[in-house]
This record gives structure tokens, sequence and C-alpha cells, in this order.
């Protein structure tokens, strides 16, 4: 079965074909990045815009390169949500549509999932079942994922997710958007421990997160009088390691409580290298395995849509019975979604 996976939740255009015999054939992404700079963040309504423009690009350049035309395609997966109202209508009205002008079964795909299960299309992939952190945008979530739509929350984020922080902290250091990767960059320069920042929750004896005290202790250090642009990177490199110390305590007590051996690190969070470094050495601690995605595949893409859809309609799943029947979810807890029927 020859999958195709659209993904539009947010500022990110993705197309992917997923077959079910030989695995991911092809994938094509689009960033909004330099759309959305010159606002400091996502404007929705542009998001929406873009994605109806590319759409039928990547698309085209997608069955391009498989050598497949349209006519080759047995099933359509899309995101329904969670994510932006219009960006998610874009995809899922392109989806709905090419379903009936095709006459094959379209399913919505819960974005988080697809996340979650991206690991799954490494070269060494994990078993179920698995302790999955997902640190998304505005998710930070530790899951016990037993099975496909098999999940257990552990854990979930209080008020501001890590992505959350590593941004807002980005811009309160005047540093450009997308504020994460940029912050990361600059505490390469700098050395933890010149500043002292809180490590919220870290001893909370459960598996919650809170990481907005930990921005507003950036801004208290970020505003002082004898704070310069000198000091950034080393302030910078301090939120790194507070929130990379945070998330790897929690992440290695959610294993030691459901005594499992595997963790899945997904989302864009988990493309941060000295996160993956400290979980690598945690883990190898505790004779533990971390899985990452490709880091291709850490931000949002079709891939893991098109794989999360194939892994259901593998299992007997079809979307709604009407053709063209559709409704997007823009608030969509993963704690909704079931195993495949």
């Amino acid at each position: 079965m020859r999958v195709l996976g659209i993904e539009s939740s947010c500022d990110e255009t993705g197309v992917a074909i997923y077959d079910t015999d030989k695995g991911l054939l092809a994938h094509r992404l689009h960033s909004q990045i330099d759309l959305h700079a010159a606002y400091g963040g996502v404007v929705p309504e542009l998001a929406s815009r873009d994605h109806i423009r590319r759409l039928p690009l990547l698309l085209r350049e997608t069955l391009e390169v498989t050598g497949l035309v349209m006519g080759d395609i047995d099933a359509i997966a899309y995101t329904a949500g969670p994510g932006l109202a219009g960006a998610l209508l874009v995809g899922s009205s392109v989806a709905e549509a090419l379903g009936v002008a095709l006459g094959v079964p379209v399913l919505p795909v819960h974005h988080l999932e697809g996340h979650l299960l991206s690991p799954l299309l490494s070269a060494t992939p994990p078993v179920f079942p698995f302790v999955a952190l997902l640190v998304s945008g505005g998710h930070t979530q530790l899951m016990r994922v037993a099975g496909v739509g098999d999940y257990t929350l552990l854990g979930e984020t209080v008020d501001d997710a890590a992505g959350e922080a590593f941004d807002k902290t980005a811009k309160l250091l005047g540093l450009p958007y997308p504020g994460g990767p940029a912050l990361a960059k600059l505490a390469l320069e700098g050395a933890p421990g010149r500043f002292r920042l809180p490590r919220p929750m870290l001893h909370s004896k459960d598996f919650d997160f809170s990481f907005s005290g930990l921005k507003t202790a950036v801004l208290t250090a970020a505003t002082a009088p004898d704070f310069t642009a000198a000091d950034r990177a080393d302030l910078a490199a301090e939120f790194q390691a507070a929130a990379v110390d945070v998330l790897v305590a929690k992440s290695m007590a959610a294993l030691k409580h459901t005594g499992l051996k595997q963790l899945v690190v997904a989302g864009g969070v988990g493309a941060n290298l000295m996160l993956r470094a400290e979980l690598d050495a945690a883990a190898a601690k505790r004779k533990a395995r971390v899985f990452y995605p490709e880091l291709e595949l850490c931000t949002d893409n079709g891939a893991m849509i098109a794989f999360a859809g194939a892994l259901r309609f593998i299992a007997g799943e079809r979307g709604p019975a009407e053709d063209g029947c559709f409704a997007v979810r823009p608030r969509w807890s993963l704690q909704e979604i079931t195993p495949p029927a």
C-alpha cells in the first residue's frame, strides 16, 4: 500500500509517500521561516496562504522523484490536529478532495502521534513498549507507548513547553526567529554555571514539567544593570543546561518507573545536540537506549504523517464513512485517540 502523507499544522508544509513494503519512498518539506521572520513568530493567516501555494508544488515534486503518478496512490493521511485551524484546513481539504477524485480512503492523523512514531522510520527502530519524550513546539510530555494508539500519559508541562521556553528565552536575548536553534548555537560560545538558573520541578517526584519560571529567571538576569551583550552566551548556555537537566532527569525517572529500557525522543527540541548527548549518557548508565528520528524528521514533516497513517491503515482503520466529510481539531489531546479499530 502506498500512502500519501500531508502535513500543514503550522509553519511547515510537508508531503511524503510511504510504501508499506518498501518504506519511505520520498518526502518534500518547505519551511516558512523566512516568511515569518519579520514578525518574530508565526502569523496564522500567512501560514495558511503559503500552504495553499506550496502543497501542489511539493506534491508534484514528491511524485516526480518516485516516478509515480496520482493513480498509484492507495490511501491518503493528513494532519487533522492539533495546530492552527486555517493551516489544518488547507491540508485536510486537499487530502479529502484527492481522496474523492482518486476513490481512495482518507485518514485524519494526530500530529503528535506522527512525531511519537517517527523514530520507527529509522534504520534501527525501537520496539513496543517504550517510554516517549515528546518535545514538539507547544508540547512537552512523557508517555508510555505500548502500541499504535495505546498511549499512557505519565507527565506533561503545567505551563510553557520546552520549545516555547527556548523560543521565548531567545527573544529575551535578542536572537532572531526561530529562537530555539539560534539559542543552542549561541550556547556553544558560552559556559553554564556563571549564571545560576533554577531547575523547575526537578525534585517534584512526578513526571510533570514547568519552564515558565526558568524563562522568568532569564529575564531577571538579562535585565540586571550589570548585564552586557557579552554575557548573553553564558546565560544561553546556562538556560540550555537547566532545561536539559530537567528533561533528562524526568525521562530517566520515567524509565525507572515503568521498568522499560527504551526511550524515544521526538519533536523539534529532540534535535538539540546537548539534549541528545546528555540523554545518551544518562541512559547508558541505566543500560537503556535512546532512539531518535533522523534529524530531518525532527521538525514537522509529511513522512511521519504518511507513516502513522500507514500503520493505522494496515490495522484496518479507515476515515469517515462519508467521502469528503472532515473536521479539523486545532485542540486535540493525544489521550483522546485510540488503537486502530
